[in-house]
């Protein structure tokens, strides 16, 4: 069947490589910048020019952010493959439960972040950020739709954290300066986080899909109740706690660790991966190829970007044999030609204030496959 005529709701995705048939890209739209607030602390370049600022982004940068998002969408049209894209709130609006209030929210571009495709399930994130908290609503009407166009859906929210004071550790980032790097890095290298374990924590985008093994990171943005959560939800499938040393910002897995296809990994040369004990030689054991990624090819963040150099790793597999790159992350896309990729770059580094890049843009509905066993030597 061909799926350029594929209209017909399946959700299934069990990986990150399988060729993809439906996805959701997010929007621009509404987008807000940023306040700090327990979870993390916000480091502002001066020529962002929007420190101390709040409310939405201005209306030529989410205009920009939108004409890269929208071109992004129909690349993937023209490939075949549906897209549905999520319904803006008003995001600048506080956020107000009976445990705490915060002034805004920050918008519904990295769907990736909030949605957790398994199979025939979504799964609703937690989040670990105040701002976030009500971002989920954004896709309720997709998911809502999903789940009445397929019997087999399975539609699943996590429970809702209270994000209350105990769910933080007090003073974490006022104790030290946000450019005391050493410190921060020693903070995180020794898995003392932000988040506490008061109750289960996790973002989506801290897991990777391998069929059935899930690798999911622990840092500030997930806990180890979270993971814990994730393990008896997915009992039959084998969660791996991840680690990553010498990343002073540990917030989702997909610029650190990146499936590419059965048998080949990409890894951050900056940040070496951390296993549980017992499994550090699980993909040699098993197999596969671990690649350092290329080097970024900027030294620094885009202006009023609070993420990393790194989202040079932040492309979207559309097959094991195509990728959608930045386009100006020209040693990246050099190593996946060399690896045998199509390689198809797109503009995009106006869409990061609103989220990340092309990865944490999209959210898996379908994928062709099955839940295969690639780490079967355990």
């Amino acid at each position: 069947m061909g799926f350029d005529t594929y209209n017909r709701t399946v959700v299934n995705s069990w990986n990150e490589w399988d060729p993809l048939r439906h996805v959701i890209v997010g929007v621009a739209d509404k987008g807000c910048i940023p306040v700090s607030e327990p979870a993390i602390e916000y480091d502002v370049p001066p020529e962002a020019e929007v420190e101390g600022k709040r409310g939405q982004w201005p209306d030529e940068l989410i205009a920009r952010a939108t004409e890269e998002l929208d071109n992004l969408a129909n690349v993937l049209r023209k490939r075949g493959i549906r897209v549905d894209r999520p319904t803006a709130i008003d995001f600048d609006k506080p956020v107000v439960t009976p445990d705490f209030e915060h002034p805004s929210m920050i918008g519904c571009m990295p769907a990736r972040d909030v949605l957790l495709t398994v199979g025939d399930e979504i799964v609703e994130a937690t989040m670990s950020y105040r701002a976030r908290w009500f971002e989920y609503l954004a896709y309720r009407p997709l998911l809502l739709e999903y789940f009445n166009s397929d019997p087999n859906m399975r539609l699943t929210a996590a429970p809702k954290p209270r994000l209350g004071a105990a769910s933080y550790k007090p003073g974490y980032f006022a104790d030290t300066n946000i450019s005391d790097f050493g410190t921060i890095i020693n903070k995180a290298d020794s898995r003392y986080y932000v988040t506490t374990e008061f109750e289960p924590l996790f973002d989506a985008a801290d897991a990777t899909r391998c069929g059935r093994d899930i690798f999911v990171q622990h840092g500030f943005t997930t806990n180890e109740k979270g993971i814990d959560w994730l393990r008896r939800h997915f009992s039959n499938h084998r969660i791996h706690k991840v680690n990553f040393r010498n990343d002073p910002d540990p917030v989702h897995i997909d610029c650190s660790l990146v499936p590419l296809r059965p048998g080949l990994m990409m890894a951050n040369p900056d940040r070496p991966l951390v296993m549980e004990a017992g499994k550090e030689d699980l993909f040699a054991r098993n197999g596969w190829e671990v690649v350092m990624a290329a080097k970024p090819a900027h030294a620094k963040p885009q202006p009023r970007c609070y993420y990393s150099i790194w989202l040079s790793m932040n492309f979207l597999t559309l097959d094991p044999k195509t990728v959608v790159v930045e386009e100006t992350e020209v040693y990246q896309n050099e190593q996946l030609s060399r690896l045998g990729f199509e390689v198809i770059p797109i503009p995009f580094r106006n869409a990061y204030s609103f989220g990340g890049s092309i990865h944490c843009a999209t959210a898996d509905v379908h994928r062709e496959g099955t839940c295969v066993d690639y780490f079967h030597r355990q």
